[in-house]
């Protein structure tokens, strides 16, 4: 398809009345029940949902450095199979993506995939390693205008360089997305710390490890007047925490991945290192918490992590596995099984927590947008009474470490669209 003219026919607009919509060049033309075609290419969309292409807050794509997990370009390219117009890239590179001028090759190597925007997350800190702030100010400056800080794979737990990175991303209103995890508490930690731990002897990560941080940063956050995003949420006590800090109007933001609203530490039990993950699975408890929390947006958004490892980092005994699992082209699914299929939300709830919220809290231009005339076209067509088999061997990343494989999830993306051109056509990339 040509990013000239598109009439996707008979959408359901976020889940609502059938609608024609009118591509024209990078920009919806027109929004209404009945759009004389003209001269632009038809999708038949009967039965499909339309929504605003969908934004990840929290994307491992590897590159530079760990080429052998995942590029830029096949990253992208699960993101867009997955319905994402727009990616955030983690810091956690070789080398760190620390400075401007890293930052800026990971944004140029997005600019020229052309199957999603790529915006670069800077450390927080130099080398990951939490002693010295890195350059937060010349990474925004650069051409990369980066707007979110993490040192995800890392907690940032000095509670005083916590502090000042909250006050640095105040002069230019960024954000210090934190991987929550006290790192004394979590030594050896191998799984969720609790019955299935005990029962399997394997090292216990104890849901505090996590909500302690959260509480700590929280409360920095309140007292500095600055932005704090909780990466990867997974207990019931810190959707409690997040709860209490939002009643406060604190400028919080929280994110949960597809697989902790789905799977549980019960899967520990088959030793299986595809459902080792940083944070670990939790109880189905916790993922009930998580559901609730997201439906009434105590959680904001949902973001995949998605952790692409080569075969043999996965392939091996339990204790020396990585930890992670890859997430970009099932995450829509995973919450239309779990959010959609249980009526906790509805397809304009998953509009705004996959794509509005994220867009916003990254202060993502251009992405995140209603759909309707005058907007830039990032589009995503689901066509939700699919239902299919997860089967690795057809991903586009570059990886295969899925919890999901022979498992059957509801829903597929049929056609995804960035400035109107269309990167996924019938299910397949353009």
């Amino acid at each position: 398809m040509t990013p000239n003219k598109i009439l996707i026919r008979g959408a359901k607009v976020l889940g609502g009345e059938p609608q024609d919509v009118l591509i024209d060049g990078g920009t919806v033309a027109a929004v209404a029940p009945s759009v004389e075609p003209g001269d632009a290419t038809v999708v038949e969309a009967a039965g499909k949902i339309l929504l605003p292409g969908l934004v990840d807050l929290h994307t491992h794509l590897r590159e530079p450095g760990r080429e052998d997990s995942e590029t830029v370009l096949t990253g992208t390219r699960a993101a867009a199979v997955g319905g994402f117009t727009a990616v955030h890239a983690m810091a956690n590179t070789f080398p760190v993506a620390d400075t401007a001028g890293v930052v800026e090759q990971v944004w140029r190597l997005g600019r020229e995939s052309g199957y999603c925007d790529v915006q670069p997350v800077g450390a927080v800190t130099v080398g990951l390693e939490g002693k010295q702030l890195a350059e937060l100010g010349a990474m925004h400056e650069s051409a990369a205008g980066v707007r979110v800080f993490s040192d995800d794979g890392k907690c940032v737990d000095d509670a005083v360089i916590m502090r000042r990175a909250l006050e640095y991303v105040k002069a230019f209103d960024g954000v210090v997305a934190q991987h929550a995890q006290e790192p004394r508490l979590t030594e050896g930690a191998q799984m969720n710390e609790g019955v299935v731990s005990a029962e399997l002897g394997l090292g216990g990560w104890p849901a505090v490890a996590e909500e302690s941080i959260i509480a700590r940063d929280v409360l920095l956050a309140a007292h500095v007047g600055s932005r704090v995003h909780i990466c990867h949420l997974s207990t019931a006590g810190s959707v409690e925490i997040v709860r209490w800090a939002k009643s406060k109007g604190w400028d919080v933001t929280a994110e949960v991945t597809p697989h902790h609203l789905l799977l549980t530490d019960e899967l520990v039990r088959s030793y299986n290192p595809v459902y080792k993950v940083n944070p670990p699975l939790r109880t189905e408890t916790d993922v009930m918490a998580l559901r609730e929390a997201l439906a009434d947006g105590t959680i904001d958004c949902v973001a995949t992590d998605h952790a692409p490892h080569p075969h043999e980092d996965k392939d091996c005994e339990w204790g020396a596995a990585a930890m992670g699992m890859v997430g970009l082209e099932t995450a829509l699914s995973v919450v239309q099984e779990t959010m959609i299929e249980t009526g906790l939300l509805d397809w304009a709830g998953v509009a705004d927590r996959m794509s509005f919220r994220p867009a916003r809290i990254g202060r993502l231009d251009g992405h995140g947008r209603p759909v309707s005339a005058g907007e830039p076209a990032n589009l995503t067509l689901v066509d939700p009474a699919y239902r299919g088999t997860v089967d690795p061997a057809g991903f586009a990343s570059r990886s295969r470490n899925t919890p999901y494989e022979g498992r059957e999830l509801p829903g597929r993306v049929t056609h995804t669209f960035l400035r109107g051109r269309a990167t996924v056509v019938d299910g397949n990339l353009a």
